[in-house]
């Protein structure tokens, strides 16, 4: 209760009006609350939005910074309390409450031809709930594995190219070929393991979550499930290949490891180069490597970020026009850039700025037809069921304190139990 006030209080702040206004002169003012937060990123949306501004002085957008840190209580706090901004930023894996609540408009009828066309149909399926469209998919970001090219060159080890990738099996004996004394082939970052875990089984032909003839969902942890979990234990457990004490932490606390010399690799989200690119060592040399493939080949889950318009918005269609002109191909590219993810836009995808070898861009769009929805994407009660029960299971299993059949048990048990109360 103290979170949703403060963020009540927080978002009356940011907003200092109600959503959506109209002035005394008939201008429209949209409030846009954008998450974005790395320096480029925010000056590459500030600059759209007063693009924007200057060609439609009639429907203005206020550019309102919002944080990633705890977005679905201050969102879910604002909707309660009828401040929502109008045009929302978030990512698709947190819409499904939001879109079966009421509190996100249909934009089925909204969006123009293009901008429906300009998106793959498999990126829109991240987005719809039931027979309804709630966010517009517009940047996503693969798992790569982020390698030091000068060990791996020594190594003689080969190295896997979108073409070529390495097997899971592959992977695990050449992390075990690059370990020695107090240095790691791989180092996981795997403070927040389900959606890595998840998101990666896909390559192996997982699926985890079953939905029924009565569209009910069940988990099932079978063995395409298991493969990538397997490996990771396994590294961490038995070929001690994969650093343990890593296994706790964030993507960017890897990064000293990985520059000093420890950590020959780190499966990271694609746009983890920019600090790499800020912080490595002078001369440090890396490159960007398609993450394992298994029996479904290079395909991996994504939640790509979204922008939403909030069902109280009374101008819709003046937002859905600035949805329009902020996912042109030309602007999609340069919120790309500026977050150093990929967009989903088929068009956009072609800018020769994103088929660059440098920093690994080519690597990444090669990537892109490969993204599938997140396995988790339209289940009810998953944020539960990933907080209570998969984040502690997986985190146990991994740490080695528990082995694969009480992982499967409470998975499968305890984890049917918490979807079993969102399903009746």
């Amino acid at each position: 209760m103290r979170t949703r006030l403060l963020a009540l209080v927080l978002l009356l702040l940011l907003a200092g009006c109600s959503s959506g206004s109209t002035r005394d002169d008939g201008r429209i003012t949209l409030r846009f609350q954008s998450l974005a937060w790395q320096e480029e990123s925010v000056e590459a949306n500030r600059h759209l939005v007063n693009e924007w501004n200057a060609a439609h002085p009639d429907v203005r957008v206020e550019y309102v910074r919002g944080t990633w840190d705890s977005v679905h209580d201050q969102l879910l706090t604002a909707f309660e309390g009828g401040e929502a901004p109008d045009i929302i930023h978030d990512a698709s894996d947190d819409l499904a409450d939001f879109a079966y609540g009421g509190y996100l408009a249909d934009l089925t009828g909204l969006l123009p031809a293009r901008l429906k066309s300009a998106i793959p149909q498999r990126s829109w399926e991240t987005t719809t709930f039931g027979d309804g469209i709630y966010g517009v998919p517009f940047l996503q970001e693969p798992r790569v594995l982020i390698a030091n090219a000068t060990w791996l060159r020594k190594s003689g080890v080969r190295i896997p190219t979108p073409d070529k990738p390495w097997s899971w099996a592959e992977f695990r004996r050449i992390t075990e070929r690059l370990s020695g004394r107090g240095t790691y082939g791989v180092a996981w970052p795997l403070k927040e393991p389900v959606s890595a875990t998840l998101n990666l089984s896909l390559s192996a032909g997982g699926q985890l979550f079953h939905r029924g003839p009565d569209g009910k969902v069940t988990v099932r942890f079978g063995a395409a499930d298991q493969t990538v979990p397997r490996t990771i234990h396994d590294q961490a457990n038995t070929d001690r290949s994969a650093s343990p004490t890593t296994l706790g932490s964030g993507g960017s606390d890897t990064l000293p490891g990985f520059f000093g010399g420890r950590y020959a690799m780190v499966p990271l989200g694609f746009s983890y180069r920019q600090q790499i690119v800020q912080q490595a060592p002078k001369g440090f040399d890396w490159q960007v490597l398609p993450a394992p493939a298994g029996a479904a080949g290079l395909t991996q889950g994504v939640s790509p970020q979204t922008l939403s318009i909030a069902e109280d918005c009374p101008h819709k269609k003046e937002a859905a026009a600035f949805l329009d002109f902020l996912l042109r191909p030309q602007n999609m590219v340069r919120l790309a850039l500026g977050d150093w993810m990929l967009p989903t836009g088929t068009q956009a995808l072609e800018d020769p700025a994103l088929r660059t070898t440098r920093h690994g861009w080519a690597t990444g769009t090669a990537l892109a037809a490969h993204l599938r929805p997140a396995p988790a994407q339209t289940v009810r009660g998953y944020p539960e069921w990933k907080d209570k029960v998969a984040t502690p299971a997986l985190q146990e299993y991994y740490s080695g304190a528990i082995g694969l059949g009480e992982l499967r048990e409470r998975l499968e048990e305890d984890g049917n139990l918490v979807l079993a109360r969102y399903q009746r």
